[in-house]
């Protein structure tokens, strides 16, 4: 039976419950024999075995990783390979390339270290069901290795911020919501319409997210589906990723702010909280600030006797501007139920974060001043000590 017919067929049921869409999965790697895990957990979906596909994007350069990935495929029919012989616009040219070839009305997308649950397909697009101009849908992040390491538990804790404060605040209030790169799908033919996936950008997610709300569309936010991630291990990977996401949603987000200002078909209230979810990254600005000018003072000051009333009050002033990240990122860990973590949080904060706040310096101003910025690969375990990949 073609994939048009069982369309049909589903449509014309008439109920939500058993609206079923025939669904491209979609996992984009490159040099990522940990793809084939997230692979095996997508075969266990219990979704109906007909109506949806799996697509495995592999941009490697290793023989052997593309090698791992052919036998695997040899032995699922369900699986499709494809490869494009470069890795021109990183991800997001991948996705491209995948979006041509995908036959599904909804695609969802992983990247290579998530883990989906059985049930993770059939709760993701049932949200599509009720509303036709939701076009995206975004599960919540959960992590695997979060206490592996300081780095660890420092990475997952930003991610925490963003996934039970951020998106779940903005969402309840003005459903609104932001597409995260994976455990997220999206109507195909909205996509398609709309050009495709901003190709080179290094959050191809966010940019897509600006573009669909200046188009009137909705993104829902499912914070009781999670999917299981995983989050840099080694300091450099952190700082690197945390890099690249300040420079991706300060380049999308300045390349749209003035086309969502002006548009009619977002609330006033509904910018506000846009600028709020994109300008995140912009508070490390302060941050820097801070420490630049207190260390200037020191140098450049008369020396004199501490006068300690202006020296409290100073500091408490500037921890005030600068406990929220802090605040957040108790909230986040106690929500996320990982109280036990609050002691190396807080001390991967002051150590490992006060590096993630240069990097991510360099990231905005780099985007700020229109420079150009490279995709790096980080190495990440697998869920295994016998395995060691590299996921973006």
């Amino acid at each position: 039976m073609s994939i048009s017919v069982l369309l049909q067929k589903q449509r014309k049921r008439g109920n939500e419950a058993s609206w079923t869409p025939y669904v491209t999965v979609q996992i984009p790697t490159m040099n990522e024999a940990v793809a084939l895990r997230c692979a095996e957990k997508c075969l266990e979906f219990d979704y109906p075995k007909d109506m949806y596909e799996i697509i495995i994007g592999d941009d490697s350069s290793n023989p052997d990783v593309s090698r791992q990935i052919d036998e695997f495929a040899a032995q699922h029919p369900k699986i499709r390979v494809l490869r494009r012989g470069t890795n021109s616009g990183y991800k997001s040219g991948n996705l491209n390339n995948m979006l041509k070839h995908s036959r599904g009305e909804i695609i969802v997308l992983f990247d290579s270290d998530f883990l989906p649950s059985a049930d993770f397909l059939k709760r993701v697009v049932e949200p599509f069901a009720k509303d036709e101009k939701t076009a995206g849908v975004q599960a919540r992040w959960k992590f695997t290795n979060a206490e592996q390491n300081l780095v660890s538990v420092l990475g997952s804790t930003i991610v925490e911020v963003f996934h039970r404060i951020t998106l779940p605040f903005v969402f309840k209030r003005r459903r609104i919501s932001f597409l995260c790169g994976s455990a997220e799908a999206v109507r195909k033919d909205v996509l398609a319409k709309m050009g495709g996936w901003d190709h080179g950008n290094l959050t191809e997610d966010i940019e897509y997210s600006l573009r669909l709300m200046k188009s009137g569309y909705r993104i829902e936010y499912l914070e009781d589906l999670e999917c299981d991630s995983e989050v840099p291990y080694k300091p450099k990977d952190l700082y690197r990723q945390q890099m690249r996401w300040a420079y991706g949603v300060v380049s999308s987000y300045k390349k749209h702010a003035k086309d969502i200002y002006s548009s009619k078909k977002i609330g006033i209230e509904d910018k506000a909280y846009i600028s709020l979810v994109c300008s995140g990254y912009l508070m490390t600005i302060l941050l820097a600030g801070l420490f630049i000018t207190g260390a200037l003072s020191i140098v450049t000051h008369r020396p004199e006797p501490i006068d300690f009333g202006k020296f409290f009050i100073y500091t408490a002033r500037n921890i005030a501007l600068t406990c929220g990240l802090m605040v957040a990122s108790l909230i986040a860990v106690a929500k996320a139920k990982k109280a036990s973590q609050t002691i190396k949080m807080l001390a991967a904060s002051f150590s490992y974060g006060l590096i993630v706040a240069y990097h991510v310096n360099i990231g905005i101003y780099k985007a700020l001043l229109n420079r150009p910025m490279k995709w790096y690969m980080l190495s990440k375990g697998g869920g295994s000590s016998q395995t060691k990949t590299n996921t973006a």
